[in-house]
């Protein structure tokens, strides 16, 4: 069982944040991470390299290989981080901005314009789109998963609409659970402490027959509120329940059936009985894939994902998700590596409108039509390799977008690559841009635009990747982005506030992130992002300033991380973590660091974690509700495997 010790602006900008963020609940994750006596070395940085990725191409390939800003958190990082929930690992990815508002809420964003309501980033946990079109950006607080599960985080900082779509605009997060074969035996685990107040869950994995896996698991966890700036309680405390099962069936002749569901309940903001924020949800997903040969293969997948959010007087929505997704992988010749596919989504989205906040219309059907078509082909073989590609989509807002690139990857030997890119990608329109309507005051009012269009990216990419030594490895990317028709409020001629197309502006910065194998049992990873946005009025536009309207971002950013492995089945990890002040509104620069203590004995494994431990508490991120600071805490578990 794992135990833990842990611990306004004017009416319109607050009725809007209140109806993007008003999310009670951080998705908190039983750490279940108990490894085996097998699992317990941690990965050589020369294993790291020869991981392979597929979210730059769709296909399997190897990291050192990649042509694109690309990083991967293990689930030995995941483990040595003590993280509870997915925005927690996360922060171990150096590529991306990573802040915590409250208990419940996070602003998670890639090379820049981060926000509570963030809505450039795409994230996918096993292929699954997980944005919502009502703001084209990501609920956090219910994208949870045990993250014993996962296999691996892929972090792509940079556009990924070629293959991904609209909304794969600053990066790209996928996240990989494990199959089912890899996850067999008994695993239970509880938790009480500060700031997680309690915690249980547990996860059984079984076979039937000669080839097919399952598993299913449960958990429920109590997490505390956080602090405001005087002391007093954030008011944001929540609870949540989940389920759910995997089962793959792996037959002889290379197919695999996958089929999975989960489900939640969430209550959050407690404390707050005028307003509180209910949500639950459900989703099955079912996936075959065969393989013909390394470069030959097909995929099949199909889901349905429901979704209810519900924050009393305010806003209740109801959206369903039925999405459809159909690639193929194959060769042409001796030079060329064609990969292609479609696909559609339809989404029934029901809101239910109050005086405080409206869409016209309140029930909206939406359907998304998607085809892409990639070439990559092998100029100087095994050596020089160019890729070009564009996705094609149709959305009922904006009509048909195209999402081109060309990628060009120099790999002179197995150790390091040098690559450059090009790339269009867009934020389609959600219900926000359109269709809301928020009343301010007497006959004022915050309108959607009616002929609000796709927010446009054109971004100039390089990098090198290289291993110069088997226990040191390197990345420095660099990049310029060049946005235009950015979503602005405005109010033309004195009426309603109204969302336009209004701003350009440019991101451009620096990501560098490297490893050293210190001796066979110590090693350092760590990464620095610098960053510098700019951002302008189109002709004829003016916005009215809102906090962090193009986002809220640290100019420099830092991460180190040390982990050993010591005799007796001891670890201890160490994270260091510094964040440059945020400029619109100021937040301080903060730099804390966090501690682990691990114990490995057979089955048993005891753990001992401190986060945030620089001081009481401190801010990573301004919220419409109130300032919230994230406090120190520290946690011990212990966990059981069978």
């Amino acid at each position: 069982m794992w135990v833990c010790f842990s611990r306004r602006f004017n009416r319109a900008g607050a009725g809007l944040l209140l109806l993007l963020t008003g999310i009670g609940s951080l998705t908190a994750q039983i750490p279940d991470t108990l490894p085996t006596p097998s699992e317990l070395k941690k990965m050589s940085l020369e294993e790291l390299m020869d991981l392979n990725v597929t979210v730059v191409s769709k296909h399997s390939e190897r990291l050192v290989e990649s042509p694109s800003s690309v990083q991967v958190i293990t689930q030995d990082d995941i483990k040595r981080f003590g993280a509870f929930t997915l925005p927690e690992a996360l922060r171990l990815a150096t590529n991306l901005q990573v802040a915590q508002v409250d208990a419940s809420r996070w602003a998670i964003s890639a090379r820049g314009q981060n926000n509570i309501i963030s809505d450039k980033l795409l994230v996918m946990i096993d292929g699954r789109t997980v944005y919502t079109p009502l703001y084209a950006g990501v609920f956090w607080d219910v994208q949870n998963i045990i993250l014993d599960n996962v296999e691996r985080i892929e972090v792509i900082s940079g556009p990924g609409g070629t293959l991904w779509g609209a909304n794969a605009v600053n990066g790209v997060i996928n996240i990989v659970t494990k199959g089912a074969e890899f996850s067999q035996g008994g695993l239970v685990g509880g938790a009480v402490g500060t700031a997680m107040k309690d915690l249980a869950a547990a996860r059984y994995g079984g076979k039937i027959g000669k080839d097919a896996y399952y598993r299913v698991w449960g958990r429920w966890m109590d997490h505390s509120s956080t602090q405001q700036l005087d002391g007093a309680d954030g008011g944001n405390p929540w609870n949540m329940s989940q389920g759910g099962f995997q089962m793959d069936w792996l037959p002889q002749s290379g197919e695999r059936l996958m089929v999975s569901g989960n489900l939640y309940t969430s209550d959050q903001d407690e404390k707050k009985p005028d307003q509180p924020t209910q949500a639950n949800g459900q989703n099955i997903m079912v996936r075959w894939s065969r393989d013909y040969s390394d470069e030959s293969g097909i995929q099949l997948q199909v889901y349905t994902d429901r979704a209810v959010r519900d924050i009393r007087d305010t806003w209740r929505e109801d959206l369903l998700i039925q999405d459809f997704d159909f690639h193929q992988r194959l060769p042409v010749g001796d030079r060329n590596g064609l990969i292609w596919g479609a696909g559609y989504r339809f989404m029934h989205d029901e809101l239910v409108n109050t005086p405080i906040i409206a869409f016209l219309p309140a029930h909206k059907i939406l359907n998304l039509y998607n085809g892409f078509l990639q070439d990559e082909l092998t100029l100087i073989r095994e050596r020089l390799k160019l890729t070009l590609g564009s996705k094609v989509e149709h959305n009922d807002y904006s009509g048909f977008e195209w999402m081109p690139s060309g990628r060009l990857a120099y790999t002179p030997d197995t150790r390091q690559t040098l690559w450059g890119a090009v790339s269009r990608a867009v934020r389609s329109p959600s219900r926000i841009d359109v269709d809301l309507l928020l009343p301010v005051g007497g006959t004022v009012n915050i309108a959607g635009g009616s002929d609000f269009k796709s927010e446009t990216l054109l971004a100039y990419e390089a990098g090198y990747r290289v291993q110069p030594a088997n226990n040191i490895t390197l990345s420095l990317s660099v990049f310029y982005d060049w946005y235009d028709d950015l979503r602005v409020l405005e109010r033309p001629g004195n009426g309603d506030y109204v969302f336009m197309n209004g701003k350009k502006g440019e991101v451009k910065g620096v990501e560098f992130n490297g490893g050293y194998q210190m001796l066979e049992w110590w090693q350092l990873r760590g990464g620095y992002t610098f960053l510098r946005e700019a951002f302008w009025d189109k002709p004829g536009h003016a916005e009215i300033p809102t906090p962090g309207s193009q986002g809220n971002d640290p100019e420099h950013q830092f991460l180190m991380q040390s982990m050993m492995d010591l005799p007796m089945g001891f670890q201890l990890n160490q994270t260091v973590r510094y964040v440059a002040a945020l400029p619109h509104p100021v937040i301080p620069y903060y730099a804390t660091f966090d501690l682990s203590a691990s114990w490995h004995y057979q089955a048993l494994t005891l753990t001992v974690v401190g986060h945030d431990l620089a001081e009481a508490n401190h801010r990573e991120f301004f919220s419409d509700k109130a300032q919230n600071e994230v406090p120190r805490s520290v946690s011990g578990r212990v966990g059981w495997r069978f």
